[in-house]
C-alpha cells in the first residue's frame, strides 16, 4: 500500500513539479533573463542597438550552447555583454538544473529525490553514483579543461593584443570550445587561423572533451581511481568509437572530396586541418576556419550529416547523438546477419533502449521536416524553384545546425525576418534540452498493457 501511494503522489510527466518541467523552464528562465540584460545599454558597444528578437536570439543561442548569430558578437557588444554571453554559455552547456542543485549543495541544503535521479539520468547512465559526487567530477572536469584551454590560447593570437586580451580572448573561446557553443569574437569566426597548427588543435581538443558525454567522463574517473577491476561500460565503448569514427570518416569525405577545387589549392598540412576543423566543429561545435559557402554541395552534405548526428548524450551538444547512430547501426547489422537480437561488445542491447532509439529518430526526423517546411513556407513562399538560388539547402543546414545546437551557417539566418528566428530558437531550444525531453511533457507514465490483439502481418519494404 505504502509502495502504491508513493506511485500515486509522484509528479506526473507533464506537471510543473517534474524535473523535465523544471529543466525546461530553467532555460526559458536563462533566454529571458539574458535577453533583457543583452538588449540593455550596459551590454552594446555605444553607439549600437538591437532589437528585442536579435537579443532573445543571441540569449538562446548562447545557453543552448549554439554559436548561430544575427549580429557580431565582437563588435555589437560591450565587454560586460561579452560576459553575459560567456555566463549564459557556461550555465547553458553545464546544465542550469547541475548549477542549482549544486547551489543548494554548498548551502547544506538537501537535494530532493527526484532532483537526484534526474541529474543521474542527465549525466551518468549508472545509479551507482551519488548525485553530490557527479557534480563535483563534473564541475572539477570542466574548469580544469577550460584552464588548460586558456593556457593554450594565450600564444596562439596573432592579433596586436595585450596580455591580458589575450588571456580574455583565450577564456572566451576555450569556455565557448569546450561547451560546444561556436561564438567567437572575430568578425570572420576562426578563418585567420586556418594554418595555426596549436589553435586549430586546441579548440578541436577542447570540443572533442566536452561533447564526450558525462557518463564516459565518470568512467574514466572510475577506471583511474580502480583500473584493475573497471570495466567500460557499453555506453563508452559505443560513444568513444562513434565519435572516433566520425571524425575520421568526415575527414577524409570532406579532404576527398573538396581537394580537387580552387579552395583547397593550399599547402597539404592546411587542408588536412581545414577537413579535420570542420569534421569535429559540424558535430555541435560551430567554429570554423573557411567560409562555408565556398564548400561544394558534396561536403555540404556531410556536414549536414555530422551535425544530424550531433554530440554524446550527456554531452554540451545536440542531435540525435552518438549512441543513438550506433544503435540504429547494431540493429541493421544484426538484421542484415539474421539474428533476432543485438549483439555488439560481447552483450547484447536491451529492447527498451531499442525503441528509445527508433523513437528519437522518428521524432527528430519528424520535427527537422516540419521546422524546413515551416521556413520555406515563411521564408522563401511562393519564390520559383530556379529562382530561390539554393535556398532550399541553406535552410535545411540552417534547421540541423539548430537542431544539432552547432552553430555552422551558410548565411540564411542573417536572411531571417522576425517568424524564421523564433523557428530556429524553438529549434535550438528542442535541441538542447533533448526531443524526448519534450516528448515526455506530453505522455503519460509508462505503463504496460493490460491485453493484446491478435498479430497479423503487414508488407513492409
Amino acid at each position: 500500500m505504502a509502495i502504491r501511494d508513493l506511485i500515486r503522489k509522484a509528479p506526473k510527466p507533464g506537471s510543473l513539479k517534474s524535473p523535465p518541467f523544471a529543466f525546461i523552464l530553467s532555460y526559458l528562465l536563462a533566454v529571458m533573463v539574458g535577453g533583457v540584460l543583452l538588449k540593455s545599454p550596459a551590454c552594446l558597444e555605444e553607439g549600437r542597438h538591437i532589437s528585442w528578437i536579435d537579443a532573445f536570439y543571441t540569449a538562446t543561442s548562447a545557453v543552448c550552447v549554439t554559436g548561430l548569430t544575427v549580429v557580431e558578437t565582437g563588435r555589437t557588444f560591450s565587454t560586460a555583454g561579452e560576459l553575459v554571453i560567456l555566463a549564459l554559455i557556461q550555465f547553458g552547456g553545464f546544465g542550469l538544473m547541475a548549477f542549482f542543485a549544486m547551489a543548494f549543495l554548498w548551502a547544506g541544503s538537501r537535494v530532493s529525490t527526484q532532483q537526484s535521479s534526474f541529474i543521474k539520468e542527465n549525466y551518468s547512465q549508472t545509479m551507482i553514483y551519488d548525485a553530490r559526487l557527479i557534480l563535483r567530477i563534473l564541475l572539477a572536469y570542466t574548469l580544469l579543461c577550460e584552464a588548460v584551454g586558456v593556457i593554450l590560447l594565450v600564444p596562439a593570437w596573432d592579433h596586436p593584443m595585450t596580455t591580458w586580451q589575450r588571456l580574455y580572448f583565450g577564456l572566451f573561446h576555450s569556455v565557448s570550445a569546450f561547451n560546444n557553443a561556436g561564438f567567437s569574437l572575430f568578425a570572420e569566426n576562426l578563418c585567420g587561423y586556418r594554418g595555426d597548427i596549436l589553435l586549430n588543435l586546441t579548440i578541436t581538443s577542447l570540443v572533442i572533451l566536452g561533447g564526450i558525454g558525462s557518463p564516459v567522463i565518470l568512467d574514466c574517473w572510475s577506471y583511474l581511481h580502480s583500473p584493475t577491476r573497471f570495466r567500460f561500460s557499453l555506453h563508452t565503448k559505443l560513444a568513444v568509437s562513434t565519435t572516433a569514427a566520425l571524425i575520421a570518416g568526415g575527414t577524409a569525405a570532406i579532404w576527398l572530396i573538396q581537394r580537387p577545387s580552387p579552395l583547397f589549392e593550399i599547402p597539404l598540412h592546411e587542408q588536412a586541418l581545414i577537413s579535420y576543423f570542420q569534421a569535429v566543429t559540424a558535430r555541435t561545435a560551430g567554429f570554423n576556419t573557411i567560409d562555408l559557402r565556398q564548400l561544394g554541395t558534396a561536403p555540404i552534405m556531410i556536414i549536414i550529416l555530422l551535425m544530424f548526428v550531433g554530440a554524446s548524450p550527456g554531452s554540451c551538444g545536440g542531435g540525435i547523438k552518438t549512441t543513438s547512430l550506433a544503435t540504429l547501426l547494431v540493429v541493421l547489422w544484426n538484421r542484415i546477419k539474421g539474428r533476432s537480437v543485438n549483439n555488439v561488445f560481447r552483450t547484447t542491447l536491451p529492447t527498451k533502449v531499442v525503441n528509445r532509439t527508433i523513437s528519437i529518430f522518428i521524432l527528430a526526423s519528424i520535427f527537422v521536416i516540419v521546422v524546413l517546411t515551416a521556413l520555406l513556407i515563411t521564408q522563401v513562399g511562393e519564390l520559383p524553384h530556379d529562382k530561390s538560388g539554393g535556398m532550399f539547402i541553406e535552410y535545411l543546414f540552417e534547421t540541423i545546425s539548430a537542431f544539432g545546437t552547432v552553430g555552422l551557417s551558410l548565411g540564411a539566418t542573417a536572411k531571417m525576418d522576425g517568424v524564421g528566428k523564433i523557428l530556429i530558437m524553438l529549434t535550438m531550444l528542442v535541441g538542447r534540452v533533448g526531443i524526448m525531453t519534450i516528448a515526455y511533457l506530453f505522455t503519460s507514465r509508462e505503463s504496460t498493457a493490460r491485453y493484446q490483439f491478435v498479430e497479423e502481418d503487414v508488407m513492409i519494404g
